[in-house]
């Protein structure tokens, strides 16, 4: 009996199923770097030398070790561009009896690993990914007969369930969720920590020559690429995070700021979503820290929940709920994405900031994504397919399964309220309220409506004017409507008015990138 045993991109880890049971002397390890991987959408530059690089260095690691790895360069003369056919030509190389791979992450790929068997004539063994907390079926049965879905419900039960930040069978401290305490402004003369980068070696430079080479038109520049590629790098960012992040995480994690758009956050998620750091180690390295009096426990409780808590309900979220989840647009959301996404060409400081930043480094942290670009794309109308893609296409950590629900269900609220009890939709206020941004903006966050206005402020306004049917009788809008409620029709045409000319003049200026859909 010889096996391939088949390694995708975000799967590189050495605990990872496909690799039990190995057999070093009859097995054989795919690794495949394709063209279809890279181009599904047009990822950003950093996020392709990201998953290639480490890709690299995980193959050399499994040499090491003794495996025999077959390694599909993306600049192979043979290589046909796409999983499937480099699954049936490593099959006419190899002759095995069987292909074993882990489950993939994302539904797409699961549909192509459904055809193998078929197309190759072996049988495929799809192993269940035991890197998450929790599994597809234990999601599934947890979501199974509840009326509504909460995170909060859920990240409770895996506390108890992985005995993280408990007592017992009470959290740690008497209290579930220190959310409350995680919501200051940093203050303007805070000196924030250089946050450790890493250098490119060798490999990882190769591959950014060929990235450049290949992939010029894509969104993003590499020069400033330090991600880790590596687990040893990996854990030395987990350390760096532990000693000079999490300490002020709790308090800030809400915050942003000019020109720093990594403060205290975790930088943790690439390396998590291609596997070269677990949830649990990180959950633990963040728990001890609180333990032995190096984090305070809203910031561990604070980053153990958006681990242990969030990363794993998007993905019970995704798989539950796929394929038709792609297609959710509960609020009819129809207008195209502006240009300025892509180019970061914008009035708007706020939107400014947290373009050029991912634009620079294929990251900005969950506020400036959520409440910025996000919160934009809510109140503007924007089509959640083309702001969904465009997250998946612009971040070093972004998935299908981690991003999509995020997208769909947190920032524009197109799936009605499945994952999400309000729409997260806010005025120029909260972004005043949470960063310097407002601070040398051309427009006056203070002024609600007229000549230099804050266009959130009206955007908001109309957006809820335009979305009463749908939302006026959600508990938690009850505030925003009662104001309505007193303003004569006159005032609210106005807002409408206001509203529709900016965002007109948006579709006016939209110039063909070249990034397009």
């Amino acid at each position: 009996m010889t096996s391939l045993r088949i390694i995708l991109g975000d799967q590189l880890s050495l605990d990872i199923p496909a690799l039990d049971d190995l057999d070093p002397a009859h097995d054989t390890v795919l690794m495949m770097e394709v063209m279809d991987e890279s181009t599904y959408v047009r990822h950003h530059k950093q996020k392709i030398v990201l998953v290639l690089a480490a890709m690299r260095h995980f193959a050399e690691i499994l040499r090491q070790r003794g495996l025999t790895v077959d390694y599909i360069k993306l600049d192979s003369p043979d290589n046909t561009g796409s999983l499937t056919t480099e699954v049936r030509r490593a099959v006419a190389r190899h002759r095995p009896s069987h292909i074993v791979i882990t489950e993939p992450s994302e539904w797409r790929v699961q549909e192509l690993v459904d055809g193998w068997a078929g197309l190759t004539g072996k049988p495929v063994e799809v192993l269940s990914d035991r890197r998450f907390f929790a599994s597809r079926a234990r999601f599934a049965a947890w979501a199974s007969g509840r009326r509504s879905w909460r995170m909060e419900h859920f990240y409770r039960d895996m506390r108890r369930e992985h005995q993280l930040l408990m007592d017992g069978d009470q959290p740690a401290g008497g209290e579930w969720n220190y959310d409350q305490e995680n919501r200051k402004r940093l203050p303007a003369s805070t000196v924030l920590p250089t946050r450790r980068r890493f250098s490119p070696d060798e490999i990882t430079r190769e591959v950014m020559t060929l990235v450049e080479r290949r992939f010029p038109d894509h969104f993003g520049e590499i020069q400033e690429f330090g991600w880790p590629v590596t687990r040893a790098d990996a854990l030395l960012a987990l350390a760096d995070f532990i000693q000079y992040g999490l300490p002020n995480f709790g308090d800030y994690q809400d915050a942003m700021k000019a020109g720093a758009p990594m403060l205290y956050h975790s930088l943790l998620a690439p390396a998590l979503n291609i596997g070269l750091l677990s949830p649990l180690e990180v959950c633990r390295a963040a728990e001890a820290a609180w333990r032995h009096g190096l984090a305070p426990l809203n910031a561990s409780e604070g980053f153990v929940r958006q681990i242990l808590g969030w990363r794993e309900y998007v993905r019970g979220v995704y798989w539950t709920l796929m394929p038709g989840y792609a297609d959710q647009n509960a609020l009819h959301a129809t207008r195209n994405l502006p240009e300025f996404y892509w180019t970061g060409d914008t009035d708007m400081r706020c939107l400014r900031e947290a373009i050029g930043s991912t634009t620079r480094h294929a990251y900005s942290h969950h506020i400036q994504r959520l409440m910025v670009t996000g919160n934009f794309a809510l109140l503007a109308g924007i089509a959640p397919r083309q702001i969904e893609r465009w997250y998946l296409a612009v971040y070093a950590d972004a998935y299908e399964w981690v991003e999509m629900p995020n997208t769909l269900g947190m920032a524009v609220f197109a799936d009605g309220g499945q994952m999400a009890s309000k729409p997260y939709a806010a005025s120029g206020a909260y972004i005043n309220r949470m960063s310097d941004f407002c601070t040398g903006c051309t427009y006056d966050v203070k002024k609600k409506t007229g000549p230099g206005a804050c266009p959130f402020n009206y955007l908001y306004w109309a957006f809820l004017i335009r979305q009463k049917e749908r939302l006026s009788a959600n508990p938690r809008m009850a505030m925003p409507y009662r104001t309505l409620a007193g303003w004569p029709p006159e005032r609210m045409a106005e807002i409408l008015a206001e509203a529709d000319a900016f965002l007109d003049r948006l579709d006016e200026n939209r110039p063909h990138s070249g990034f397009g859909w």
